[in-house]
């Protein structure tokens, strides 16, 4: 048997040392910070945290702890990433968020070529809302799933990525939250785009003669007031509406089905059997742009932020407080589970401001300040739905 009392003295001497390196480290991610500030360079660098991890990981004697160290270390350097966003945060008024920092790309038109990035295919309600948002003159590339837009922004392989975030009939898409918080990436723009969705299939297809229907889960959502009428049909979820229409354009089965926009049908040949089926018919899909590097200009007027609090009562109402006082009117309130803290959540949260106005700086100040958790995802332009 240990002496418990004796180990724990022990443990104790260790936190102490610790936290006097703990001490250190932090002042040298302020150091980084404030180079990061002042030459404009992005918090997160993947790169270098791969770097991090890969050369101590190999230091350890006993292997046994490498997934442990690994933890370990990539809690450290989210905690550094914070502290440096905090760091740049209050000191905005020596020209990181100054007027000068204005957007690389403008409503007018683009400063230079770039790639941007779409999930889905030809046809989908992404490659629309890129479209619209950046014009035809650009190059694309489109992915399979909502990582791939991601993974391609870090390899730089693109250099802006359009993505779905949420819909007016079904609400947030999860699974883009946790990305943007795993990946470390800015919301630089958004653009909303209003989706009608139709029954679609091979050139003479009745309906009686569907047996199966090809979607996109969100489309089914979408459309369940008028699918009720149809329990016969099987419904067979797709990555992408586009993905469906090209699919049935390529099976020759009158028997099947798609959901998707009037331009995938187009595209891939189909007629359209039953149009504009969502039952709301006032349907928007709300899409982000995202990117490596905050980008603001003058006429940025929505912020997102990522936010978490103590797990005590009345923490959550006191960050939604600061918004009151500061006069500032928050759009959006969604949450995500902390996946290693059960029923402890991260907060994202949309408002309206510019980060160059005082109640904007003052009221995010008061969020960092009782804030267990802080990141600053964008501060763009909002679109606005007719």
């Amino acid at each position: 048997m240990i002496e418990l009392d004796k180990v724990r003295n022990q443990i104790d001497q260790i936190d102490m040392e610790l936290l006097a390196l703990f001490e250190k480290r932090m002042e040298k991610v302020l150091e980084i910070g404030e180079y990061k500030r002042k030459n404009r360079l992005p918090v997160f660098n993947k790169a270098r945290e791969l770097e991090v991890l890969e050369k101590n990981i190999g230091r350890l004697e006993n292997k046994d702890f490498q997934n442990e160290a690994k933890d370990f270390f990539n809690k450290v350097m989210e905690i550094s990433r914070d502290l440096q966003r905090k760091h740049i945060i209050k000191e905005t008024g020596d020209g990181f968020l100054s007027s000068e920092n204005i957007s690389k790309y403008h409503s007018c038109g683009l400063d230079k070529e770039i790639t941007i990035g779409y999930q889905g295919q030809p046809g989908s309600f992404s490659q629309e809302a890129l479209a619209q948002y950046f014009g035809t003159e650009v190059d694309t590339t489109n992915v399979g799933e909502f990582e791939d837009i991601f993974k391609a922004l870090e390899r730089n392989e693109i250099d802006y990525g359009v993505i779905p975030i949420e819909n007016s009939s079904t609400g947030g898409i999860a699974e883009v939250y946790d990305l943007l918080k795993k990946y470390g990436f800015y919301i630089v723009g958004e653009k909303c785009i209003k989706v009608e969705h139709n029954l679609v299939g091979l050139k003479g297809t009745k309906l009686n003669e569907i047996c199966e229907v090809y979607s996109h889960p969100q489309a089914f959502k979408q459309c369940r007031e008028f699918l009720k009428n149809y329990l016969d049909f099987r419904l067979i979820p797709f990555k992408n509406t586009a993905t469906s229409a090209k699919y049935i354009n390529e099976d020759k089965s009158k028997n099947k089905a798609a959901i998707c926009s009037k331009k995938a049908a187009e595209l891939y040949d189909l007629e359209i059997i039953k149009e504009n089926i969502n039952y709301n018919k006032k349907n928007y899909t709300r899409f982000i742009i995202i990117g490596k590097n905050l980008e603001i200009n003058g006429l940025s007027n929505k912020i997102s932020i990522v936010t978490t609090t103590a797990h005590t009562p009345g923490a959550l109402y006191r960050i939604l407080e600061y918004f009151h006082k500061n006069n500032l009117n928050m759009m959006k309130l969604e949450s995500r589970p902390i996946l290693d803290r059960s029923w402890e959540y991260f907060f994202h949260i949309d408002f309206s401001g510019n980060l160059h106005d005082d109640s904007v700086k003052r009221c995010i100040e008061e969020i960092i300040e009782n804030s267990t958790y802080f990141k600053l995802l964008g501060n763009y332009v909002g679109d606005r739905v007719n």
